[in-house]
């Protein structure tokens, strides 16, 4: 099923935040927290120092209903620094691949798309955007298997 989530994006507090919010709304983490290091390595990406590895690459918390919140940290050596006004993405995840274009497609025009669509290490394939108001976006659409 369709759904929307908020992602927020902090400067080495994404945990320490994440473990605040999980005390104010007594849930715990789906699929627990997801480290920098965890991440393959790719082509073109910096190395990251053992300090960076520790941080939060992704974490998801259930806080009211269905809503789920989702956040990470934002290494500035690999080129993130999260400040006011980039710090908040809505976070759309569509049904199918051609729903996951045909949103993306729309909302980028006359914005900038900051990671274009690919299938991803985690399963989804995901772009990200900032649209032509300013409004920051991800688009994760879960691959069949």
């Amino acid at each position: 099923m369709a759904k929307v989530s908020v992602y927020l994006n902090f400067n080495g507090q994404a945990e320490e935040a994440f473990e605040f919010y999980k005390s104010v709304f007594q849930t715990e983490y789906l699929d627990g927290i997801s480290r920098f290091a965890d991440v393959p390595p790719a082509e073109n990406m910096p190395l990251l120092s053992e300090e960076d590895k520790k941080l939060v690459m992704h974490v998801s918390l259930p806080i009211t209903g269905d809503f789920i919140l989702m956040g990470c940290d934002s290494p500035s050596s690999i080129g993130m620094k999260a400040e006011f006004g980039n710090n908040v993405h809505l976070n759309l995840e569509p049904d199918t691949r051609k729903e996951a274009d045909r949103l993306f497609n729309a909302l980028a025009e006359g914005g900038t798309i900051t990671m274009p669509q690919a299938d991803m290490f985690w399963g989804a394939y995901f772009g990200s955007l900032t649209d032509k108001f300013g409004i920051h976006w991800m688009v994760n659409c879960p691959l069949k298997v």
